[in-house]
């Protein structure tokens, strides 16, 4: 690890130390992904045109990359139909239904303490919640 003055070099560990959150923090600091995970959360089964309409401001590119993540890591399930046109559905997982219920409480205090989440119409990442 290279520091200069108490900072470190981009990708790099902070510390020496090892943290159990770290690889799920890389996977939700991301940005639109903790609202994929409310959409899911709140929608159940969604297409990804459905998805997109719901989350205006995302670009298609955008949001398959974070499908792919959040795929990749266990949190959501994808499933394609062999059908003409194709269809593929996604949906989330134990573990992300897990994790939304963890992350749910972190939304909510940014959105009263810090205004971080200050997204018009944004959905609780609870599921069936109502705000």
């Amino acid at each position: 690890m290279v520091t200069t003055k108490g900072n470190t070099r981009e990708g790099e560990p902070c510390c020496d130390c090892s943290c159990p959150c770290e690889g799920i923090i890389d996977i939700i600091g991301k940005k639109w992904t903790l609202c994929v995970l409310a959409q899911l959360g709140n929608n159940g089964t969604m297409r990804f045109n459905r998805l997109a309409d719901k989350l205006q401001g995302i670009s298609a590119k955008t949001l398959a990359d974070v499908l792919k993540d959040l795929n990749k890591a266990g949190l959501i399930k994808r499933e394609a139909f062999a059908e003409i046109p194709p269809r593929v559905e996604y949906c989330l997982t134990r573990e992300g239904r897990e994790l939304t219920l963890l992350v749910a409480p972190l939304m909510d205090w940014a959105d009263r303490k810090i205004g971080l989440m200050q997204v018009e119409n944004r959905p609780s990442i609870l599921p069936n919640a109502r705000r």
